[in-house]
């Protein structure tokens, strides 16, 4: 049967339409084989209807032709061989390759109806002559193509639009702070009570910065740093595109040198907000928050706070602190020449120091004030005029990094007060606090010089340390820990107090209702193989505890604790209650002024126990206002730099009262004499003072280790230690052993004679009457009865006695002017004096035989309990 297309030379006859059908012996369109046997050929995705099924379709095959048939004799015209097919083993073809099964006549072989038209196939178009069918194009060639394509457009996708789409995502989630809402760390600022004197400044880690207005900045000094750093500042974005294409590139290319070009914007969002990590996402995240901060904020808020927080070298953040390391000079008194030395700072502030690199800096000092020429906001002839500016030396600066003196100690404690009250270190960094202290000025320098003065001479290895407290308030007005403001504190050291402990134990005796008419043997004391003597040998014999105090014996005080039952743990309690704390971490193991197990050994009232030198201050300022207590504290108001009050403690509180005004005021009146008679250190003027020395024993060796003095008025109380770091043995500048009527008494003396200069000179309180006795009794000792002697009687002359004759004795007498004339006169009559009258015992006092009588009934240096329970004991002196 011959085809349709035989006779057609190179495509269809004219007018002829492309065959729509199936060719003959094809299938209908919608066909499907019914119980298709295995091994033959399923019908292959997108496959034209109508076509044999056992091979896939050619690339780019035209819809209704069939596929060329290797088979065909046409194929010979072309001048080649046909090839034989390749044959696999049945079992090694594919399911789709596997021979079909037998067909039917009508639908197998080649023959009509089951093969394709015979004779060359249609040319495609474009096609040659001579009805060769089209040439397939080269499979991998078009494959490597669509690779590229999809390639090029995937890199697109990721280097365009993937940035673009995260971008937008980023900057509509971005939330961009208000002006003001950053915390960036700037200096704290403590002042002295008046509130105006600077004592000392706490700098955050990165720097001494204090946050100024955009107005206290002078227009030529912006218009510098414009000029260095960003000079279409107020016109461009807040973003640099350029200079993100080369961090991203540097970034890709791993160059160490990656960044740079960056805005204002952007290096305020860098300092403040993202950080210095080198990374793109940190980039992208820079570039958003630039962008939509631009937007957002007004170009003066951004430049405002880019001076702010920038570095400027010298250890100085802000353009404040940096006026003050470069020319020591408010901010607001800088000229354009000192402007543009700082803004040519910024961009290398380590390596262009005027200081250490003079050329450096100076050249770039040039391209500020250059660039401020060209945006016209610097004259030609300004420029010519201008020089460069002199800057301080780094030696000079005084950025408040660190603190020198005693000073930098009141630091610590200020810091440490303020965590405690809930001020943490973020807030003290970020706030720019102004911090009001208890401290006052006077006082505190009188402390200084008490202790310069007095110290000078004296061995080196000396220290001491000095605390003033006010009774009213509980404030410090005073503090000396030590002369390196970073070195050991000792006035928080837990250190032995001596006999300025007996004081307590002279408070818990009243409290327990003995007055201080009460008399005490003075004598050495014997126990437990201890024997317990007084400084320097001293005794009063049997005297009152008033008395006792002013002399500070020993005996007597350990005598009248052993009278009372449980007496060194009342002794610790009663001083607990004044102001020794009961734990103080880091210093003492445990509750302080006992032992593990909870009881105080009897040495408690001779000073065996540690104190610190602020503890000791505070408690006897709990006596000076009569039982009441006030905890000691530095910190008297704290508000942030916008005027927010974190803290303010107002007027003196009431304070807790913890002893009896009874108690207090009797312990006040027992203390008085004490200044003057300890080696006639008393107040200036006359002023009334309460005060006890005290001296800690150096083990058994006689000598002494600590020495103390603490006394107060009603406005003021001073505690003053001397010793040394090592504990060793205390020598004055004599050679002699140190007590505490000694150095400690001159440095108390001339603190509270400074500090209390100029102010009213006030009276203690008049006690009231514990056990019949208020204050101090007129008496010190038992009454003994004067020893009498019989007058004996003229005697009469006897009868016939001659009496003796009557002396005349003459006298002068002036008649005329330098004119005498004796007159005789008689001799006078000697007198006998009158005989003295005993007026008694004064009211209370007791007589000796009472006193022997009552301490037979106790039993010679016992107690009401017996023995001291066996407690081991540690004189002090």
């Amino acid at each position: 049967m011959s085809s349709p297309y035989d006779n057609m030379q190179g495509g269809r006859p004219a007018g002829q339409q492309r065959p729509g059908g199936p060719p003959p012996g094809g299938r209908p369109p919608g066909y499907s084989q019914p119980n298709a046997q295995p091994g033959y050929p399923q019908p292959r995705p997108n496959q034209a209807p109508g076509y044999p099924q056992g091979a896939p379709p050619r690339p780019n095959q035209a819809p209704g032709y069939p596929p060329p048939n290797p088979a065909q004799p046409n194929y010979a015209t072309r001048g080649q061989a046909p090839r034989p097919a390749a044959q696999r083993p049945p079992a090694q073809r594919p399911q789709a390759q596997r021979p079909a099964a037998p067909r039917t006549a009508q639908g197998s072989g080649n023959g009509p109806g089951g093969r394709p038209p015979a004779g060359p196939p249609p040319k495609g178009r474009g096609g040659s002559s001579g009805g060769q069918p089209p040439k397939p194009p080269k499979k991998g060639t078009s494959k490597r193509w669509k690779i590229v394509r999809r390639t090029a457009i995937s890199l697109v996708a990721i280097g365009l639009v993937v940035p673009m789409l995260a971008f937008m995502v980023a900057y509509t989630t971005a939330d961009v702070p208000k002006p003001g809402d950053i915390k960036t760390n700037q200096v704290a600022t403590i002042y002295n009570s008046d509130g105006t004197s600077v004592l000392s400044t706490i700098v955050p880690p990165e720097g001494n910065r204090t946050d100024v207005t955009i107005d206290q900045i002078p227009p030529q000094v912006r218009n510098a740093v414009l000029s260095a750093e960003d000079r279409d500042f107020y016109t461009n974005p807040g973003f640099s595109v350029s200079g993100f294409a080369r961090a991203l590139r540097d970034n890709v290319l791993g160059r160490e040198d990656a960044g740079g070009g960056s805005t204002i914007t952007q290096q305020y969002v860098k300092n403040a907000l993202v950080g210095n990590e080198r990374a793109l996402t940190r980039k992208m995240r820079e570039l958003v928050l630039s962008s939509k901060m631009a937007r957002q904020w007004s170009k003066d808020d951004i430049l405002a706070a880019y001076l702010n927080t920038i570095y400027f070298g010298r250890g100085a953040y802000g353009i404040a602190a940096a006026s003050k390391a470069y020319f020591n000079k408010p901010v607001e008194e800088l000229t354009v020449e000192e402007g543009a030395v700082l803004a040519a700072s910024i961009q290398l502030p380590s390596l262009l120091d005027p200081e250490s690199n003079p050329t450096g800096a100076e050249t770039r000092w040039n391209y500020v004030l250059d660039g401020m020429v060209s945006a016209n906001t610097l004259s030609a002839g300004e420029r010519a005029a201008a020089k460069y500016p002199h800057t301080i030396l780094q030696s000079e600066i005084d950025n408040g990094s660190s603190a020198k003196g005693p000073e930098g100690l009141i630091r610590s404690q200020v810091i440490k007060e303020l965590a405690a009250n809930g001020i943490n270190e973020q807030v003290l960094n970020t706030e720019g606090l102004q911090i009001t202290t208890t401290i006052d000025q006077q006082a505190q320098q009188a402390v200084v010089d008490a202790v310069t003065s007095n110290m000078e001479g004296e061995d080196n290895n000396l220290r001491t340390a000095v605390v003033s407290v006010d009774p009213k308030t509980g404030g410090v007005k005073a503090y000396y820990g030590g002369s390196d403001g970073a070195g050991f504190d000792f006035a928080q050291s837990g250190l032995q107090t001596g006999s300025s402990f007996k004081v307590f134990g002279l408070a818990s005796a009243l409290n327990e209702g003995i007055p201080l008419s009460k008399m005490y043997d003075s004598s050495p004391l014997k126990l437990g193989g201890v024997t317990i003597n007084n400084a320097e040998g001293q005794s009063c014999g049997t005297c009152t505890i008033a008395e006792a105090t002013k002399r500070s014996l020993n005996t007597s005080f350990y005598r009248q604790m052993m009278s009372i039952e449980n007496g060194p743990e009342k002794i610790a309690d009663i001083a607990h209650k004044a102001g020794i704390p009961e734990e103080i971490p880091g210093v003492v193991e445990g509750t302080t002024l006992q032992e593990p197990n909870g009881s105080s050994e009897y040495g408690i009232v001779l000073g065996q126990y540690q104190s610190r030198v602020i503890d000791m201050a505070s408690s006897y300022a709990t006596l000076a206002a009569s039982g009441v207590y006030r905890a000691p504290h530095f910190v008297q108001k704290v508000v942030t730099g916008d005027g927010t009050v974190l803290l303010d403690r107002g007027p003196a509180t009431a304070g807790e009262a913890r002893l009896k005004p009874a108690v207090a005021d009797n312990v006040t009146s027992a203390l008085q004499p004490i200044a003057a008679y300890s080696r006639n250190h008393g107040l200036a003027g006359g002023r009334p003072s309460a005060a006890k020395t005290g001296t800690a024993q150096l083990g058994d060796t006689g000598e002494n280790k600590d020495a103390w003095m603490v006394g107060y008025t009603p406005s003021l109380s001073t505690a003053v230690w001397v010793g040394t770091e090592q504990g060793l043995p205390l020598q004055n500048s004599y050679g002699g052993l140190m007590y505490g009527s000694g150095l400690p008494s001159d440095i108390w003396k001339d603190a509270m004679d400074g500090a209390l200069e100029g102010t009213d000179v006030e009276s203690f309180p008049k006690p009231e009457a514990i056990g019949g006795q208020a204050g101090v009794p007129a008496y010190t000792a038992p009454y003994v009865p004067p020893k009498t002697t019989s007058a004996t009687p003229s005697p009469t002359p006897a009868p016939g006695l001659t009496l003796p004759p009557v002396i005349i004795t003459p006298r002068q007498v002036e008649v005329l002017p330098g004119v005498t004339i004796p007159l005789p006169g008689l001799a006078p009559k000697p007198t006998t004096p009158p005989a003295t009258v005993d007026p008694g015992p004064s009211p209370g006092q007791p007589t000796q035989e009472e006193i022997d009588a009552e301490e037979e009934g106790l039993g010679q240096g016992g107690n009401a309990q017996g023995s001291p329970q066996g407690a081991p004991i540690r004189p002090n002196r």
